[in-house]
C-alpha cells in the first residue's frame, strides 16, 4: 500500500467546499471518483484544511492510500482527464506511512482579494470581492497588524465546526494595494471557521471607520463575533501556501 500525496489547484465556485457532503457536490468528492477510476478501487482522500465553499485554492496539498502501482509522473495526467477543468492535480509523490495532508501541515497561507474601484469587472465575479467604496490600506494594515501572535480568535470565528481550542498563532497579516486590487495575506498555524473572512471584514470595518484599527486587542479579548466586522464573500478567498516538514512537494 502506497501513501500518495497530490498537489492541486482548484476554483471552488462550483463545489460546497472541500469536504464530502450529503446533498452537495465537494472537490474531494470529484477528486476521489477521478481517482478511483484510475486505480481501480474506491479511494479516500485527506485534505490539506476544509475550504469553504465557493473558495478557491491556487496550491492545495492531498493525500490517498493506494494498491496501484501507476507510476506517480503519470498520475496527474490520468486523473486529469476524468476531472472537470476547474479542478486540476498538478504533482503526485510518494510519501512516507505517516503523512498526512492536515496533520503534518505546519502552517498555512490563505490570501484574500478586493477590487475596490467604482466600477465592477466582469471578469473578477466569484474571483474577487467588488467594494465599490474607497478603502484605505493603510488603516486596514494598522488594524491587521494586531491579528499578528498567539490569540483567542473566538472573535472571528462563525459557528461552526467544534474544535477544541480557538487559539491560534498567526505569523502574518499583510495588506497590500496594487492600482484598485486589495491584496490581503494572512499565514497561521490553523484557522477556524471563516476566521479570514472575518478577519479581513474586521479590517474593512476600521478603514470605514466604524471603528478604530488600534481597537481590535479589545475585540478580541471580548470574544465577541457581534463586536468585529463582517464574514467577506468566500469568492474572494484563495489558499496559496502550505508548508510541511517534508520536502514533498
Amino acid at each position: 500500500m502506497r501513501n500518495i500525496a497530490l498537489k492541486l489547484m482548484y476554483v471552488g465556485t462550483a463545489y460546497h467546499g472541500w469536504q464530502v457532503q450529503k446533498n452537495a457536490v465537494s472537490v474531494a468528492e470529484t477528486l476521489e471518483k477521478a481517482l478511483a477510476s484510475v486505480v481501480g478501487h474506491p479511494v479516500h482522500c485527506t485534505g490539506a484544511g476544509r475550504t469553504d465553499a465557493g473558495v478557491h485554492a491556487q496550491v492545495y496539498v492531498a493525500n490517498f492510500r493506494t494498491t496501484s502501482r501507476i507510476p506517480c509522473d503519470r498520475l496527474p495526467l490520468a486523473v486529469n482527464t476524468r476531472l472537470p477543468e476547474d479542478i486540476v492535480v498538478v504533482r503526485a509523490v510518494q510519501v512516507p506511512e505517516a503523512f498526512n495532508a492536515i496533520g503534518s501541515c505546519l502552517k498555512k497561507e490563505y490570501t484574500y482579494r478586493i477590487y475596490n474601484s467604482r466600477i465592477r469587472n466582469a471578469f473578477y465575479v466569484n474571483r474577487v470581492w467588488f467594494y465599490p467604496k474607497h478603502l484605505d490600506e493603510a488603516v486596514m494594515q494598522r488594524a491587521a497588524s494586531h491579528f499578528v501572535g498567539t490569540h483567542d480568535f473566538a472573535a472571528v470565528r462563525s459557528v461552526g465546526t467544534e474544535t477544541r481550542t480557538t487559539v491560534r498563532t498567526v505569523h502574518y497579516f499583510d495588506i497590500a494595494r496594487s492600482g484598485e486590487m486589495i491584496t490581503c495575506r494572512v499565514c497561521a498555524d490553523g484557522f477556524l471557521y471563516n476566521m479570514v473572512r472575518a478577519m479581513v471584514g474586521t479590517c474593512v470595518y476600521a478603514a470605514e471607520g466604524k471603528f478604530s484599527p488600534d481597537d481590535v486587542p479589545a475585540i478580541l479579548e471580548g470574544k465577541n463575533r457581534t463586536a468585529a466586522g463582517p464574514t467577506v464573500p468566500a469568492g474572494g478567498l484563495y489558499m496559496t501556501k502550505l508548508w510541511y516538514h517534508e520536502d514533498v512537494l
